[in-house]
């Protein structure tokens, strides 16, 4: 029988690579939709799965970050990429007519659940780097693995970053890394890091299909 640290690295494991490969997929996406070249569409989908991941070990002081220490996450995210390219060159009129819409849904499920994941393991990682008791400093953390790739992944698409722009985007980082922050105190660390992912998918879910913005201050 696997002792519970083990189960708990297997269930931590999980989580990234789930996270990995919805963000690969969501910034591959992008990539396509830009019509950016092979190159283009992989690089992009890497730099959405890692880059809030090495902006998190960059603030906590992990070094070399995990994206060198374990390549495991940069190939996950470069196969995934790959693959979603060589299906769409295959099926070209995946992304045209009414398939068009399954494709925005889509993308908002596996940026959703991307979000959620490296929301959480943002936070696990900051416990795990000794930071456990600083509550700010695992809000922030947390918030910034989930945004962090995404953000740099509109830039290089050159499109406005959605957690400026797109129904409820950051917020639902942040009340989903409030809950596994208060979570963690009376339950295992691996049901409260489930429960934070699964908040802030529900929350960007139901504000992509109940249009939630924030309120903007429009000037004509």
């Amino acid at each position: 029988m696997l002792e519970l640290t083990e189960v708990s690295k297997m269930i931590v494991f999980f989580i990234e690579m789930a996270g990995t490969a919805a963000f690969a997929l969501s910034g591959a996406m992008t990539a396509i939709r830009r019509k950016f070249d092979l190159f283009g569409v992989m690089i992009l989908g890497i730099t959405t799965a890692v880059c809030g991941g090495l902006t998190r070990d960059i603030i906590l002081g992990i070094t070399p970050p995990a994206m060198f220490r374990q390549p495991v996450y940069v190939i996950t995210a470069a196969v995934c990429s790959l693959l979603l390219f060589c299906g769409i060159r295959i099926r070209r009129d995946i992304l045209k007519t009414r398939r068009k819409e399954l494709y925005k849904q889509v993308l908002n499920i596996l940026d959703a659940v991307g979000l959620g994941a490296f929301t959480v393991i943002g936070i696990n990682t900051a416990c795990e780097a000794g930071f456990g008791d600083n509550g700010f400093l695992l809000a922030a953390v947390g918030t910034i693995t989930g945004v962090g790739g995404g953000l740099l992944r509109d830039i290089m698409a050159q499109e406005p970053p959605q957690i400026f722009v797109k129904h409820i985007y950051a917020v639902a980082s942040i009340a989903g890394a409030l809950v596994c922050i208060l979570l963690r105190k009376y339950i295992s660390m691996d049901l409260a890091m489930c429960s934070g992912a699964a908040v802030v998918v529900l929350i960007r879910l139901l504000a992509a299909h109940f249009q939630w913005d924030l309120p903007k201050a429009i000037i004509e």
